[in-house]
């Protein structure tokens, strides 16, 4: 059983919305508690769409068990090199290599765009899981934020790694960088 990923289209909607609705309902790698709708996944997604950003899903068998996405890292000019992932995946899903497929796929979307950093802000520094998918693929850790965020009762750390893309800052960028609203 093969992990196919690929670009999101409207139609994976219904599925990505579900997945990170599971997510928001029993996990720590979103600060989010309330799961939003599909109409306002929609609008998420294509936010970062009209960017130029990479969205991807991972199918197994026909169906949609993760997706990720690569999103600005903050709204200011001198960011625009750089990015933050985020890593979804169903639970049915989970130990199936679905979420380091889709996140060496975004990798690879975001050297093709020029873009010289990624970084991951992972919920909760006893998410052994994305912290090890992420140092697997390439990520260092840089720092935990403790008590960051009050989640099902306990405060939770922000566990935060970065990764450099095409070289890094190790050149000056060959790009022109992300668009970015509200520099």
């Amino acid at each position: 059983m093969s992990v196919l990923i690929r670009p999101s289209g409207d139609a994976d909607l219904p599925a990505i919305t579900a997945i990170y609705a599971w997510n928001v309902l029993n996990g720590l790698g979103t600060f989010e508690e309330v799961p939003p709708d599909e109409a306002e996944m929609a609008r998420r997604r294509q936010s970062f769409l009209d960017r130029g950003l990479p969205y991807l899903v991972a199918e197994l068998d026909g169906e949609v068990v993760g997706y990720c996405y690569a999103g600005p890292f903050r709204l200011r000019a001198a960011y625009r090199y750089t990015v933050e992932d985020s890593v979804y995946v169903s639970p049915k899903a989970v130990g199936k290599g679905v979420g380091r497929a889709l996140l060496a796929a975004l990798i690879t979307a975001c050297e093709a765009l020029g873009l010289r950093q990624m970084c991951a802000v992972i919920g909760d520094s006893g998410n052994a899981a994305s912290i090890g998918l992420h140092a697997a693929l390439g990520f260092e850790k840089h720092g935990v934020f403790p008590a960051m965020g009050h989640k099902f009762g306990r405060w939770v750390d922000l566990v935060w790694m970065q990764r450099p893309l095409n070289g890094g800052g190790e050149t000056p960028p060959d790009a022109p960088g992300l668009s970015l609203s509200g520099v």
